[in-house]
């Protein structure tokens, strides 16, 4: 899909641990020191959907295969990254490549384990890191305003892009981020986000890594987060990232037990993983067949032709219809042929909007 989650914070507070448990591979090092993560890692994470294991059952499969989400672990950003600070452009720069922030927060207190700013503070920790933003997002403006100055004597689009631009230097000067930018939702401003991505504009999902005592009751450094979240319209998943670790070897049944024995219902990576799906305007339809249950990951509000695009272009090009089953009648009556006889799959054209949990078969003619 091209679409990617990255995960960011200031050294040295759980992000590569995360991401260990995130890919299930330890190819990402945790090590006890500021900047051991300098180039990006990049995996593919599986989406867990117990629908696949309901469809599984019915249909009797050689291979599931899920639904995904790209997460990149960036190295650790510091106090002046916007001004090369921790090699901290190369690092800038490989945010501005995902769609998404994971912006991973320590809300525990361990003598053992350094923090580079010497103390505890969650709240400064994320303005540090979303200050460097803004502050990259002003350099990057100037840089294009200088263009747009020398255009605008010619050109009138140009000129109204200036404009826009101003505004908008004007709001990131004063340290407010381009996500609450008021004419954020203006074609020029559409245009201009396309081309110069910028970073305080991005989604936030914030990752409060406590430890294993405040994963039932939060501890006041995740209080303060989950304030600061929702001024800002932000979701905060709590997780102890060193138990999400852990986790990582066991078979399923052990870890949920693991999970259990711990009061916690669901792993705080899944809660990562849904959200992301989600905050990316993501959504899974399945095809159902003796070789292979399949998610297929599309934008929400694809039509069919669009959505099959992603099994071959072919679909796309010679599109007839679309067999459609909805996976609740899917299930309900046991499969493609109970669901037929119960009347329960529809034939679709191309104006069909696929929905989430669709159970779909395309016709096509190349």
């Amino acid at each position: 899909m091209g679409l990617g989650v990255g995960i960011v914070g200031l050294p040295n507070i759980g992000k590569s641990t995360t991401f260990n448990a995130l890919t299930k591979a330890q190819n990402a090092q945790s090590e006890n020191y500021p900047f051991c993560t300098i180039e990006p890692n990049k995996a593919v994470v599986p989406v867990p959907d117990t629908r696949l294991s309901e469809l599984a059952k019915i249909v009797n499969p050689e291979r599931l295969q899920y639904s995904t989400v790209d997460f990149v672990d960036i190295a650790g950003l510091v106090k002046g990254a916007s001004k090369g600070e921790g090699l901290g452009n190369q690092f800038l720069s490989n945010i501005r490549e995902v769609e998404v922030i994971l912006h991973m927060v320590r809300c525990f207190v361990d003598e053992n384990v350094v923090h580079v700013e010497g103390e505890i503070n969650p709240i400064r920790d994320i303005e540090i890191i979303e200050t460097e933003l803004i502050l990259a997002d002003v350099e990057q403006l100037d840089k294009k305003i200088e263009r747009l100055n020398r255009q605008a004597k010619a050109d009138k689009s140009a000129r109204d892009v200036l404009e826009l631009a101003l505004e908008l230097k004007e709001h990131l000067d004063d340290l407010k981020p381009v996500s609450n930018f008021a004419k954020k939702d203006d074609e020029t401003f559409i245009a201009l986000n396309k081309e110069l991505r910028f970073l305080s504009g991005k989604t936030i999902i914030y990752g409060a890594n406590v430890d294993e005592d405040s994963l039932l009751e939060e501890n006041e450094y995740v209080k303060s987060v989950r304030d600061h979240a929702k001024e800002a319209g932000a979701e905060v998943i709590t997780l102890c990232a060193k138990i999400e670790e852990e986790l990582v070897g066991l078979e399923e049944d052990e870890a949920q037990e693991f999970l259990e024995d711990l009061g916690v219902k669901e792993s705080g990576l899944n809660k990562i993983i849904h959200t992301a799906f989600n905050k990316l305007n993501l959504i899974s339809y399945f095809t159902a067949g003796v070789k292979e249950v399949r998610a297929w990951t599309i934008q929400r509000g694809w039509k069919a032709p669009k959505a099959a695009s992603v099994i071959h272009n072919d679909f796309e090009k010679g599109f007839i219809r679309a067999e459609v089953i909805g996976y609740e009648d899917f299930v309900q009556n046991s499969g493609e042929l109970g669901a037929k006889e119960a009347g329960k799959m529809r034939l679709e054209g191309k104006d069909y909007e696929v929905q989430d949990g669709d159970v779909m078969h395309f016709r096509f003619n190349v």
